[in-house]
């Protein structure tokens, strides 16, 4: 396996006592995680337990923790890990992945271990916290652009949908960050669509759920195919998209202004729909003061709506 460095300056012959430290600590590091990763191998669920959860607290302090757990072997025991019966092992196996993920290399090697199919389990089977960094971990992987087509080709988006409509507050969160991700490759959005997703969607618009900002961009990217539109329409989105454009953040204005764009250009009652909400003063509002984008997709709006 190749090593990487844990840090990127080369000790001088004449090493100050700082340099020193570091390097010493360092060492410790390494025999520490080394031990960890033994036990890792174990089949005592008490071991694997501490184990795990010490790699868990290294893995959040620093980045220079994450390299040395990556090279100490343990990101596919990690992995194997995730297939525990054992909730507390499960669980801390799935957070260290994702405090490990934050190192880009890290979500290459995480990948390369095979762990999305491992990490849909967690979701479809895990407690509460593991299945919000099983969501988290998964987004994070689908920062890489090849992981948005093999997370969603492995079954992830119909788990990810079910934590969106009946998890916790922040796996809710964390389901519509990855679902967010995942429908910007296009060959997803259907499937995210026939999953149920835009009901939960229109539900998390409310302003009590903290979530607008994410929800209305996941929508303008599937408002882009008829499915999409369709679904939006019947489950009564509109009248939070035309909520978000005056009461959203810039972002959020933008983006709902775009998926608005996108009904009304495909159909006339939905532009009724959207007149009758009260949304040409605020899309005045926002081709004037809105960011350049949403300035072009409110200008846009207005025009088809103006037929």
């Amino acid at each position: 396996m190749r090593r990487r460095r844990a840090s990127g300056s080369l000790v001088p012959k004449t090493s100050s006592p700082a340099i020193e430290t570091r390097v010493d600590n360092s060492g410790l590091i390494e025999a520490q995680v080394g031990n960890l990763v033994e036990d890792l191998k174990g089949t005592s669920f008490d071991a694997q337990r501490d184990a795990t959860f010490e790699l868990r607290l290294l893995a959040k302090q620093s980045m220079e923790n994450r390299i040395v757990i990556a090279n100490c072997g343990a990101i596919s025991l990690l992995v194997d890990l995730l297939r525990s019966t054992d909730k507390r092992v499960q669980e801390n196996a799935v957070t260290t992945l994702l405090n490990l993920s934050i190192n880009v290399e890290n979500k290459t090697e995480i990948t390369a271990a095979n762990a999305i199919e491992p990490l849909i389990h967690v979701l479809e089977t895990g407690g509460a916290e593991a299945k919000e960094n099983s969501a988290a971990t998964l987004f994070s992987l689908s920062v890489i652009e090849d992981n948005k087509v093999r997370i969603g080709r492995s079954g992830a988006i119909g788990p990810l949908v079910d934590l969106l409509g009946n998890g916790t507050p922040r796996g809710r969160k964390d389901a519509a960050t990855a679902l967010f991700s995942l429908s910007i490759f296009h060959e997803n959005r259907r499937p995210i669509v026939q999953a149920g997703a835009i009901k939960y969607l229109v539900e998390l618009m409310d302003p009590a759920a903290g979530l607008v900002d994410k929800v209305v961009a996941v929508l303008a990217n599937l408002s882009t195919i008829p499915e999409g539109k369709t679904a939006i329409g019947q489950e009564g989105g509109i009248p939070g998209l035309v909520e978000a454009v005056e009461l959203g953040s810039a972002r959020g204005k933008e983006h709902a202004a775009a998926a608005l764009l996108q009904l009304c250009t495909s159909s006339d009652r939905y532009c009724r729909m959207v007149q009758q909400e009260g949304a040409v003063p605020p899309l005045v509002v926002l081709s004037q003061h809105g960011t350049p984008r949403a300035q072009k997709k409110a200008e846009s709006l207005l025009r088809v709506l103006s037929k």
